[in-house]
């Protein structure tokens, strides 16, 4: 009876341990995921931001000399990285935007091929740039997940006393931090997610989007596009006495988005306090309306305006790096979720 016993037990034991799924986060391990999650540092968010938003960039304004070098910035981590080109033309996606003259204020620019021809058969302001975009090939070639944040700024004012550089380094140098952390997250995890990720770096957004415009009416893939991860300032402090607030908007369509959070934070103790905004009509305030436009779900990580949005204070040392490491780890899980769920 008692050998019966141990090998009924015996049995037992080793079918259970041998048929036992362990704990996954869509299709992979979660192992997997926390490899990816190790490799987002504050040390690096601290690189990007002190690169991309320091004087000699000059503002990265669109069309200018400091937003190409941030441009080439962002291609030279891809390199290194070893992430493909989205396209056989390159990591850049050149385009033009065109504007007819207004005096003494800012026209409107448009990307639109049948605006743009019209506007160019007369006088007009017209802006070379060229959006950044790579990618890493899922399992389901028929199916994509985009990443992106806008690295363009306002600029230089010649005219303003004393510091006369827009900095930007949390509109936007925050946001392009935190896609090039999941970007490399992705690459640390060793494993192939089941959708098609792109990074996407627009340019031209503080010229009304005109990176995303372009790219939701050019690109021959938009309708394998299954969802899209915007980031745009996500290292401010809005709140003083809650530094780690944020705003969470997604697509009302799509409640998982908001439980996808909710679990993601306690079950990794990130020192994040969300306010779950869900979105009807999600078409304002950022790149994330270009998308939505087109009916694609979104979800936008934001802080909120903050006390040097669009001034020349908004420099590196304002950045608060341990909720901007943070959002960029929970924003990599967001995006697994995207591409493997």
């Amino acid at each position: 009876m008692k050998k019966h016993l141990l090998l009924t037990a015996t049995i037992l034991f080793f079918g259970f341990t041998a048929t036992a799924t362990p704990y996954k986060v869509g299709k992979q391990p979660k192992g997997v995921v926390q490899k990816g999650l190790r490799s987002i540092t504050e040390d690096a968010a601290r690189a990007h931001v002190y690169f991309l938003a320091d004087d000699l960039l000059e503002g990265r304004q669109a069309g200018h000399r400091g937003s190409r070098l941030a441009s080439l910035y962002i291609v030279s981590q891809m390199r290194q990285l070893g992430i493909s080109p989205l396209t056989d033309g390159g990591y850049l996606q050149p385009f033009e935007a065109c504007a007819k003259p207004v005096l003494h204020r800012m026209p409107r620019y448009y990307v639109e091929a049948d605006s743009v021809a019209k506007i160019k058969s007369r006088e007009h302001c017209r802006l070379s740039l060229s959006n950044v975009l790579g990618m890493i090939p899922g399992r389901k070639s028929d199916e994509y997940v985009v990443v992106g944040a806008h690295f363009d700024h306002e600029g230089m004012n010649p005219e303003l006393a004393g510091d006369n550089i827009y900095n930007g380094a949390d509109d936007n140098a925050s946001g392009v931090s935190t896609v090039l952390q999941i970007m490399r997250a992705f690459v640390e995890s060793g494993a192939k997610p089941e959708r098609t990720v792109i990074f996407a770096f627009w340019d031209g957004e503080e010229y009304g989007l005109l990176g995303s415009r372009y790219f939701v009416e050019n690109f021959s893939g938009m309708g394998k596009v299954k969802s899209y991860l915007n980031f745009d300032m996500v290292g401010g402090n809005n709140r003083a006495d809650d530094p780690s607030y944020f705003v969470y908007f997604f697509s009302a369509s799509h409640p998982e988005y908001g439980e996808w959070l909710r679990r993601d934070i306690a079950e990794n103790g990130f020192r994040l306090n969300p306010n779950y905004k869900s979105w009807d009509n999600p078409v304002g305030g950022s790149d994330q309306g270009s998308f939505a436009r087109k009916g694609i779900p979104v979800v936008w990580y934001h802080t909120d305006a903050q006390p040097h949005y669009n001034h020349p204070s908004d420099e590196a040392p304002t950045v608060n790096y341990q909720k901007l490491a943070d959002i960029s780890r929970v924003s990599f899980l967001t995006a697994w979720h995207l591409a493997n769920e």
